[in-house]
């Protein structure tokens, strides 16, 4: 028989002074610690006074009886395993106790080995209560990983959040890899009349398309090879939540019509059911990929994007909210150093050269940075040299390319010069000082400025709510 864990404690109470003291050398001897009382009343003071891991009660005491024990001790602490002793063939009595929240009953007389393994198993049930309990802090807290909004972008951004958040319908996040369109995605689901439901995320890249429909939809047993028992989807399980699909311009072209159907309609077939399941959720896409692009290109339904983007929002890149890098990398750093048991500054030089990196990888990058400096920084604030090189950095000499370190682009016929910095340059940072350019010089005119790019008026509009660009503030 396994041996128990010596540091379970049991709470023991019976009135007939025999039994008890018989009983209590047993768990004794088991190698338990045992606190013994003659009462009810006794019992339920020293409970309150240590807790205990079980609780064993006898159910016919006077004064204070075991069915009293057993619901003061669940109000106490509802968590912890009662076993009651009964007079043998006294069924309804201990049916009684179960349904009022007894773990289990034993009957008299008492037999040592048949006591000890409900006490074990009982005492593991508790272990594995608390285990969970632990598991879903964790999560919960993951989950609830706040944003810093210390930039007039995500200012913006989270202002739209609080406005849309409460209508109930669909949601389209548009954003650079890392720029945390999931935290976007969650802080519209705590925002919502929707917040005390499940929030689901699915992430339809990582699934394998001959696996997507049924890991959304669902599936019956054996509706395919493997499916041993039926799954009821990610739909289902976020019933009454949110359900977040991420990276939607992964989705498979041949389950577009499908994902349609289901936003039209508000109910999912599972694969190899006859018959439709309504379902009641509220529908969050995201996606790092240019959906315009897509529906030119014929991979993108074009009823299915303007389902998805009935309401449109735009998640900046790090770049341009510069004044979030500081703040944001002083947060993940002190998680981080605090979860590796140390403290750790950051030096103005690590600060400024923060600043000037161009982050490609956003925010996701800023916060892997700060995971490696926090283990391998060596004095008690970060420098420079702690930091890792930049990603997509020049060559410490200057590049020549034809005229020192600038770039001709010709625009009419006059050349306009772009500066290499020495530390390189970031193709979108180029595309973005581009598309400010030709606004700027058509006065504000967006057709005219589209058509002077090359480019349709639609993938300008798109360019700039990319990157955060406002037409109007670019005219003096």
């Amino acid at each position: 028989m396994p041996e128990l864990a010596p540091s379970t404690h049991v709470l023991f109470v019976d009135d007939d002074a025999s039994l008890r003291e018989i009983t209590t050398m047993q768990l004794e001897d088991a190698g338990l610690r045992v606190t013994a009382c003659s009462g009810g009343a006794a019992a339920i003071a020293a409970f309150a006074e240590g807790s205990a891991d079980v609780v064993l009660t006898d159910l016919k005491m006077p004064q204070v009886d075991g069915m009293q024990v057993l619901r003061a001790i669940h109000r106490l602490d509802s968590d912890v395993p009662v076993i009651v002793l009964t007079a043998f063939g006294s069924v309804d009595t201990a049916v009684a106790a179960m349904q009022a929240g007894a773990y289990d009953y034993i009957t008299k007389p008492v037999a040592g080995g048949a006591l000890r393994l409900k006490i074990e198993r009982a005492a593991a049930h508790r272990r594995v209560l608390l285990e969970v309990r632990s598991l879903r802090t964790q999560v919960k807290a993951a989950d609830e990983r706040p944003m810093l909004v210390v930039s007039t972008a995500m200012e913006r951004l989270m202002d739209q959040v609080r406005r849309v958040a409460s209508a109930d319908l669909p949601i389209l996040l548009t954003g650079e890899s890392g720029t945390g369109k999931e935290l976007v995605a969650r802080e519209v689901h705590r925002a919502s009349d929707r917040s005390d439901g499940p929030f689901v995320a699915v992430n339809c890249a990582a699934i394998p398309a001959d696996l997507l429909e049924a890991e959304l939809f669902g599936h019956t047993r054996g509706a395919f090879t493997g499916a041993a028992k039926a799954r009821e989807g990610r739909f289902r399980a976020a019933e009454g939540g949110t359900l977040l699909l991420d990276e939607i311009g992964d989705l498979p072209l041949e389950l577009q019509p499908k994902l349609l159907r289901v936003l039209q309609e508000r109910q999912v077939q599972p694969v190899g059911a006859d018959a439709p399941v309504p379902v009641d959720v509220r529908i969050i896409a995201s996606t790092h990929q240019e959906l315009d692009a897509l529906r030119a290109e014929g991979r993108f339904r074009e009823d299915l994007y303007y389902r998805l983007a009935v309401l449109p929002l735009q998640v900046p890149p790090l770049r341009s909210r510069r004044a979030a890098i500081v703040p944001l990398f002083r947060f993940f750093l002190s998680a981080q150093a605090r979860s590796a048991g140390r403290s750790l500054d950051l030096s103005p030089g690590a600060a400024e050269e923060l600043r000037r990196r161009p982050w490609p990888g956003n925010v996701r990058q800023l916060e892997n940075v700060a995971r490696r400096v926090a283990l391998l920084a060596a004095g008690p604030a970060v420098e420079i040299d702690d930091l890792p090189p930049a990603e997509g950095s020049a060559p410490e000499d200057p590049v020549d390319v034809g005229e020192g370190t600038v770039l001709r682009v010709r625009f009419d016929t006059e050349p306009w010069r772009v500066d290499f910095p020495r530390g390189g340059v970031q193709l979108p940072e180029l595309e973005a000082r581009l598309v400010c350019e030709a606004i700027r010089r058509h006065g504000g005119n967006k057709s005219a400025a589209a058509r002077f790019l090359g480019v349709p008026r639609h993938v300008l509009l798109y360019r700039l709510e990319k990157y955060g660009i406002q037409a109007d503030d670019l005219l003096p």
